[in-house]
């Protein structure tokens, strides 16, 4: 919730800030690049150093960098100001989604992986509801700069939490013997640490980039750019954007608990993993589609609705494709997969935004940016499906530990 509170702030404020700083739709494209750039370093990065790390201490630096970088923002004056802020956002935040789908692989059997998946990532939604309802009133009423900080602090404030509640389930003082054999019962696996570029060589591993590179790209444009199409479009100004943005990541909250479900209450009614997560995200990807029409509608909540259902099936494809990592790979290749994963929608994202300065600076309409984000879906899902035909847990070929400890602690 608060990652994506901090990532959201300049997605509300960028028609206020362009106004105010003077950028134009190529610069504040630049802005939105160099987040991505960061957090495509950072994503291959992180992945590997919480592998290495463990959870509990990557995601409290992560926590730390990210928040005093959201707080920096109030300080920048130029677009060469915000384009540092977001870079040093971007490095920190990229610790999040690998933390906390390897928090999901220590703490859920396999078959609950989806639903719990889908809950966290509904925090997500929960960050970008949160963030129109109170920037905006904090903007008007002691100006934008206040904004920054305000959410920025939240984190620090959080990171004294996290670092006192969580720990692995092998080391948690209240978990009881019956709690961790139910937390373990997958089949136990080694604890050697897996270097990440050998899993370049895994065709999951690039299933799972495509579903992150195409997807991803276009929910980075959702959301830096929402505002400013309602903007352009609608007229819709600072003090009224609240409304549209808290409907549109509702329907997204919706979404992430919904995809996750639907594929684990399959799995619970006999159904294959490949079955059940590919046809959740079908479904999911069918859903986005009708988002094509959103840059042609001329009344607003006729957009807001489309562009609700893409962003709530968008979540729905993310709860199933996150699950897919630690459906297929062992617990100790996680956090890497994700990363490497992660830094593919970074990139993605990079593309896309340059692509969409390009597309507004000289056409000047959003209508071929939505016709790409109906389709990038279905061109995922089906280049997934001819990488991976069937859905099977991987045999890393690295050699196992001399010495074991005891079962628990190498199964975590």
């Amino acid at each position: 919730t608060i990652n994506y509170m901090d990532r959201q702030v300049i997605g509300i404020l960028a028609p206020t800030l362009g106004k105010e700083i003077g950028w134009n739709e190529a610069q504040y494209a630049k802005i939105v690049l160099c987040f991505q750039l960061a957090y495509a370093i950072g994503m291959l990065l992180a992945g590997g150093i919480i592998d290495r790390i463990g959870t509990r201490l990557g995601y409290s630096i992560s926590l730390a960098i990210w928040s005093l970088a959201a707080m920096a923002h109030g300080l920048a004056r130029s677009v060469t100001g915000f384009a540092a802020a977001r870079f040093s956002l971007g490095l920190g935040e990229s610790g999040n989604f690998p933390a906390a789908i390897k928090t999901v692989a220590e703490w859920f059997p396999r078959r609950e992986r989806a639903l719990a998946t889908g809950i966290f990532n509904a925090g997500a939604n929960v960050g970008a509801i949160v963030a129109p309802l109170a920037v905006p009133w904090i903007t008007l009423n002691w100006g934008w700069q206040k904004a920054f900080y305000a959410t920025g602090a939240i984190g620090m404030i959080w990171l004294l939490f996290w670092h006192r509640i969580y720990h692995r389930p092998h080391e948690h003082p209240r978990l009881s013997k019956p709690e961790l054999d139910y937390i373990m019962q997958d089949a136990a696996e080694p604890s050697t640490k897996v270097p990440w570029l050998p899993l370049l060589g895994y065709r999951q591993t690039w299933a799972f980039i495509v579903g992150k590179f195409l997807p991803d790209a276009v929910w980075w444009f959702y959301l830096y750019w929402t505002a400013k199409f309602l903007d352009k479009n609608f007229g819709i100004s600072l003090s009224k954007v609240s409304l549209p943005l808290i409907t549109i990541y509702l329907m997204a909250d919706v979404g992430s608990i919904a995809g996750g479900w639907f594929s684990s209450n399959l799995l619970k009614r006999g159904w294959s993993v490949n079955a059940a997560r590919k046809t959740a995200m079908l479904v999911c990807a069918s859903l986005v589609v009708p988002v094509t029409f959103a840059g042609m509608t001329k009344d607003l909540w006729t957009a807001v609705f489309l562009i609700a259902v893409a962003a709530s099936a968008h979540q729905g494809w993310s709860a199933n494709i996150f699950t897919l990592v630690s459906d297929t790979f062992p617990r100790r290749a996680v956090g890497s997969v994700v990363g490497i994963g992660g830094m593919a929608g970074a990139v993605g994202g990079m593309v896309l935004s340059a692509t969409i300065g390009v597309i507004l600076q000289r056409v000047g309409s959003y209508m071929p940016i939505f016709c790409i984000a109906g389709s990038a879906y279905l061109l995922a899902l089906l280049v997934i499906h001819i990488l991976v035909p069937q859905m099977e847990p991987v045999k890393i070929d690295l050699p196992a530990p001399e010495e074991e400890s005891n079962t628990h602690e190498d199964q975590s």
